[in-house]
């Protein structure tokens, strides 16, 4: 993408209603309006809230929250000229349950309050097989941390993935925290025991995935919150 298409997406972002931008300090001052008030100031309903993590072009955000209406959708992404496409999207088709969020995964604890997310969404995250790159897999036990504390007691983590690397290094970790998968399905086409919109929902990088015959996985799981 050109540096002239990016400045566009940019500005263009500053216009939307559905795109927020808050400052590194501001998460870090803890003076974000929104955390714990998501409900109440941006959606103004008390239905579920629900978070895909490294969101992209939100592709995933954008169909999950056509299929299901009464529930609210977060999209996450430090790259802004990439959601661009997801906020337009939902401009376009009058989708008033989503919202596009810029910032660093790290912050999300900055983002939501204790228990204020009901499911968290991880679509094709780079695995980061090196070990030195571990820090930055998203299903390490950090981010883990991460999503517990921002969710309700019944909340629910969904991995879908092209990486055999990633599915197994978290069933790993899962083992070791005594928690047993709702769902673990190393190559979802071949074994039709998904949720729909796992099946269904097929994101630009997953088609590409498909057609180099890579098989596509999926995890689910809840934490011992209760």
């Amino acid at each position: 993408m050109g540096s002239k298409n990016k400045l566009k997406r940019f500005i263009e972002n500053e216009s939307f209603s559905n795109v927020i931008q808050p400052s590194r300090e501001e998460l870090m001052l803890n003076q974000f309006k929104f955390k714990g008030n998501w409900n109440k100031l941006f959606f103004k309903n008390t239905n579920p809230i629900v978070v895909e993590l490294g969101c992209g072009k939100g592709e995933y955000t954008i169909n999950l929250a056509k299929r299901n209406p009464s529930v609210n959708y977060i999209g996450v992404d430090i790259k802004g000229a990439r959601f661009w496409r997801g906020a337009k999207t939902a401009n376009e088709e009058n989708l008033d349950n989503v919202v596009f969020l810029r910032t660093q995964i790290e912050l999300i604890n900055c983002v939501f309050n204790i228990g204020e997310v009901s499911e968290v969404w991880l679509t094709f995250p780079d695995p980061q097989i090196k070990y030195q790159r571990r820090k930055h897999r998203l299903t390490n036990p950090t981010f883990l941390d991460l999503y517990k504390k921002i969710m309700n007691s019944k909340g629910i983590v969904h991995l879908k993935t092209d990486s055999e690397f990633l599915h197994g290094y978290t069933l790993g970790l899962l083992e070791g925290m005594s928690i047993i998968p709702l769902n673990s399905n190393h190559d979802i086409y071949k074994n039709l025991n998904a949720p729909e919109e796992v099946i269904n929902i097929k994101t630009h990088y997953e088609n590409i995935f498909s057609e180099q015959n890579k098989n596509i996985s999926y995890l689910s799981f809840k934490f011992n919150n209760e």
